[in-house]
């Protein structure tokens, strides 16, 4: 795998998601990669709120994972449109989401790791975020 520069990585604040974190964060490590950690959020002011905790506990376990260069963004939008959109803004080159929605039962079309494979003009790291951690 090539040195990464720049990696975002979505979460929800989910575990699921915080996985796709983790692995974002062991990859920024190796890199010395900038990572952005991205949440969605409406305009109130309570989901403002929730976003910057989500933010805060992802970032606490990037930086445990040893990322060192980790920022915060919340976005708006739809998640796969505004994930891509943030990685083609920051000139990122590796997309990284959780697996969770990728199942042909619930619609590939649904999904927002289907949707960001898609669109994505960069790499994308889809983290098998079902499997068991023991």
């Amino acid at each position: 795998m090539s040195a990464y520069q720049t990696l975002v990585v979505g979460t929800d604040g989910s575990p699921t998601s915080l996985r796709a974190v983790q692995r974002a964060a062991e990859i920024a490590a190796e890199s010395n990669a900038r990572l952005i950690i991205a949440t969605g959020h409406s305009s109130s002011s309570s989901a403002e709120h929730k976003s910057s905790a989500i933010l805060r506990e992802a970032s606490d376990r990037a930086r445990a994972a040893g990322a060192k260069n980790v920022e915060q963004q919340s976005i708006r939008g739809s998640p796969a449109h505004a994930l891509v959109d943030l990685a083609h803004q920051v000139k990122a080159d590796l997309l990284v989401v959780g697996r969770v929605g990728l199942d042909p039962i619930i619609g590939r079309l649904a999904s927002v790791p289907g949707n960001v494979s898609r669109r994505a003009q960069t790499d994308v790291l889809i983290v098998n975020t079902t499997a068991s951690t023991s």
